[in-house]
């Protein structure tokens, strides 16, 4: 009888002390949060050069935050990496400047981002003609 008391006791004392854990975790965790809601996010600020891993600065009120970002390396374009458009297809090639020509309209500012409505991007026109029929076989002879 005494055996199975003491093991009674011992699963008793091994579950409060699971309890109190888990309560201290979620205690810090409500430390960690801010209870504020008007964040203010600067842009990404790469750690070396132009792109790669970096870091943005948030302010609320008295409070700063710094978050973990990352500019893609390829992403050189002029209305930066925290403004998501949706482009329409490449426009013909102008014979006159040779590019062609798109417009995105803005689909998402990320982090409040001040970001352009419309923004318009060229590229060079391609010197190769490219075929229209690719992956179909040619027509059958009768």
């Amino acid at each position: 009888m005494q055996v199975r008391g003491l093991l009674l006791l011992l699963v008793l004392i091994l579950l409060a002390a699971t309890v109190e854990a888990g309560k201290n975790k979620k205690e810090k965790a409500k430390k960690d949060s801010s209870e504020c809601e008007d964040w203010r996010w600067g842009p990404c600020v790469p750690n070396s050069k132009d792109c790669g891993l970096g870091y943005r600065e948030g302010t609320c009120k008295d409070e700063s935050k710094k978050l973990k970002c990352k500019i893609p390396c390829n992403w050189k374009k002029k209305f930066g990496a925290d403004c998501k458009y949706k482009f329409e297809s490449w426009g013909g090639c102008s014979a006159q400047t040779g590019v062609k020509t798109r417009s995105g309209i803005l689909k998402k500012a990320l982090y409040n981002a001040q970001c352009e409505e419309i923004v318009y991007v060229t590229k060079p026109c391609s010197s190769k003609i490219k075929s229209k029929s690719k992956g179909q076989s040619p027509p059958l002879l009768s």
